[in-house]
């Protein structure tokens, strides 16, 4: 992957773990919805177009508190 480079999305992302997360869900957010956050992007796969979105900063992490409660935690 030449474009973001990972040096540009850890000055974004905590770390590599969080950062894989992150793209992972919005690639399949991106290929079961569509939805793009970006006028034009250079990757035309999912995964690429999520990266470049934390890299322009369109895409953040959000910090759940620890009172939220999932369905699966019930």
């Amino acid at each position: 992957m030449l474009y973001p480079s990972v040096d540009a999305l850890k000055k974004k992302v905590d770390s590599k773990y969080s950062l894989v997360s992150l793209a992972s869900k919005r690639a399949r957010q991106l290929q079961e919805e569509g939805g793009e956050k970006l006028d034009s992007y250079i990757s035309y796969k999912p995964v690429g177009r999520a990266l470049e979105e934390v890299s322009v900063g369109a895409l953040k992490i959000v910090k759940q508190d620890a009172s939220t409660i999932y369905e699966d935690e019930i």
